[in-house]
């Protein structure tokens, strides 16, 4: 199982993986509480989403309030794919904490 998770190029970045795990309550957030709540530069954080878009787990668009915003938006491809890194990161750990209780 730990080579599926050493395999995980995009979830497996824990700035990426941060972006998703904020989103999947929230399903839309815009880009500055992202960086806000991540603590990134807006470059970093742009460079990250660009890849999460291309790989199709969110969607970016401009959107007008009081003035124009960025909006960032969870697929349900990126919703899945998150749902499904976390059950896997659970049975790794539930694997490895029941190893070491074991050994004990």
């Amino acid at each position: 199982m730990l080579d599926k998770i050493a395999k995980s190029t995009v979830l497996g970045n824990p700035v990426r993986f941060g972006i998703m795990l904020y989103l999947l309550p929230r399903r839309k957030v815009l880009f500055r509480d992202l960086q806000y709540v991540l603590e990134v530069t807006p470059g970093n954080l742009d460079s990250h989403l660009k890849t999460l878009e291309r790989e199709g787990y969110v969607k970016i668009r401009k959107i007008f309030m009081d003035r124009p915003r960025t909006a960032v938006w969870i697929t349900d491809k990126g919703a899945e794919e998150t749902r499904k890194y976390i059950l896997l990161l659970k049975q790794v750990l539930s694997s490895e904490i029941g190893d070491v209780e074991e050994k004990e």
